[in-house]
């Protein structure tokens, strides 16, 4: 099979879903040190909380504060969208849910919840209020 015959395929919304549930999880493990520096820097002391707000507006070394602020909304999204697909695959196991129309209706309303948070907390990180 050709990648151009593979990119023909069209995957139900619960297909993305289940992909996007993987990518968030690989997401979360790739920056774990970055998650372990965010906790470590905000609960040490009070230089080390300052240093970690200071990093959102001035950087880190190289890396402007936008680009700071950028992974920790792809960390927002990925805890989001994990744990909302995490209690959906909860629910369908627990009211046994399997039908076609019941996986659809359940990712889009995954899609829905955590890309609706994302943007709320991705609107307080960038300051709008």
């Amino acid at each position: 099979m050709r990648l151009i015959d593979a990119l023909q395929y069209r995957l139900p919304v619960a297909g993305v879903v289940s992909i996007l549930h993987r990518v968030s999880g690989i997401l979360m493990f790739v920056l774990l040190p970055f998650i372990v520096w965010m906790f470590d820097a905000s609960v040490s002391s009070e230089v080390s909380y300052d240093g970690f707000t200071s990093a959102f507006v001035a950087g880190i070394g190289v890396v402007p504060g936008f680009i700071v602020k950028l992974v920790a909304l792809a960390l927002i999204w990925a805890y989001l969208h994990h744990a909302v697909a995490g209690i959906r695959h909860l629910w369908m196991d627990a009211t046994h849910s399997v039908t076609k129309q019941q996986g659809r209706s359940s990712a889009l309303a995954t899609f829905a919840i955590s890309l609706v948070l994302t943007v709320a907390l991705g609107a307080k990180l960038f300051g709008l209020f």
